[in-house]
């Protein structure tokens, strides 16, 4: 059985373990070009959100390739995450694919289906299953401990481009790693070379935003148009709202394990704001808005797919959040018509804004002194 997932930043790096754990052989899709979008746009109702046609790209470069399963998360609540699957298993079969999907339900309402559905794709023991999904948690972490380093390097380094040479060196060799070992000596290695990296913008120069807003957009590099290395050349260090493996460990495991974040802590915050779930990561944003304005972030930036209901949710509400919290923020929302170039132009502009703000405040507390 050939199965293949969906790209999400580097999910693909868990799920390659994760079913090689299955004792299946694992499709993983081309990256993400504009060949994928191109694909999902043409078959996907005009409507559906960008996350959907680029999956279904996925897919169909994955079908090329020989896959015969696709394994993907589920979803619940008013985010329409959770009709992906089915609506991407009727286009598929109305262009003559006969993929077999196999949904993953969020654990904590679906706990007896997600374990028969891993039974049902796994050809090996319990055992077997939980060695190769330690791996997959490992590497996962790994990954997501080198991005956070790599956010603050990019941000400061002299020759642009560096950091992120460094990154994807560290990605490749986790990738081919299969003990804690030789995972652990791929961060020490990138960690090490990261601190070598020459950096020549003085710290007062730098700024940090946060980056919130819809899981799936927030990411993906291709999704966001590279949003973070854009920010980083500008001289901003940028730390995510959600990395992979918080992702990870709320959606499969009902957030039982460890992992390092503000998820929880956002949820709480939130609040005064708004204290139900709206779907997807709508809530999140709004805590996370709290969150880092009280930590002393410069500035916030919501990132989402046009339509995302809660993330438009959460947009009314951050306006409000900024005022009486003292963070700028900007919402970005994107799909297939939105060129790289005019965000950047924009996310010039938001980094100017913050950086003067940030100037004259340091400006009135040295005439205080």
């Amino acid at each position: 059985m050939k199965v293949t997932f969906p790209h999400m930043g580097n999910l693909y790096l868990t799920a390659r373990a994760l079913v090689a754990g299955f004792g299946q052989e694992a499709v993983v899709p081309p990256p993400c070009t504009k060949k994928t979008l191109s694909l999902g746009t043409q078959y996907a109702p005009e409507f559906s959100c960008l996350p959907l046609k680029i999956n279904l790209g996925n897919y169909l470069e994955a079908a090329e390739m020989g896959a015969e399963v696709v394994v993907m998360a589920g979803g619940v609540g008013p985010c329409r995450f959770g009709y992906y699957a089915q609506i991407q298993r009727e286009i598929l079969q109305d262009l003559g694919y006969d993929m077999e999907m196999v949904v993953l339900e969020p654990p904590d309402a679906h706990f007896r289906e997600l374990i028969d559905k891993l039974n049902y794709v796994a050809r090996t023991s319990w055992r077997e299953r939980l060695h190769y999904a330690q791996i997959a948690w490992w590497k996962t972490k790994a990954v997501d401990d080198v991005e956070r380093l790599v956010e603050k390097t990019r941000a400061r380094e002299t020759a642009y481009g560096t950091a992120d040479k460094i990154y994807e060196q560290a990605r490749d060799r986790i990738d081919q790693a299969w003990t804690k070992k030789t995972i652990r000596a791929a961060v020490e290695e990138a960690s090490a070379a990261l601190a070598a990296v020459e950096t020549g913008r003085a710290e007062e120069e730098v700024v940090r935003i946060a980056l919130v807003g819809e899981i799936y957009t927030v990411l993906e590099p291709f999704m966001n148009l590279n949003l973070e290395r854009h920010l980083g050349r500008l001289g901003a260090e940028v730390t995510r709202g959600i990395y992979l493996s918080e992702w990870i460990n709320e959606h499969l495991f009902g957030g039982l394990l460890r992992v390092k974040g503000s998820a929880k802590e956002a949820k709480k915050m939130a609040a005064p704001y708004l204290n139900h779930f709206v779907g997807g990561h709508g809530l999140e944003t709004v805590g996370s808005a709290v969150y880092y304005a009280r930590q002393g972030f410069d500035g916030l930036i919501q990132v989402a797919p046009l339509t995302c209901m809660p993330e438009i949710v959460a947009e009314s509400i951050l306006p409000t959040v900024s005022h009486e919290q003292g963070i700028p923020v900007m919402t970005i929302f994107l799909d297939e018509q939105t060129g790289e170039a005019g965000l950047v132009t924009r996310l010039e502009a938001f980094v100017d804004m913050v950086s003067l703000r940030k100037k004259r405040k340091r400006e009135r507390v040295a005439g205080l002194a």
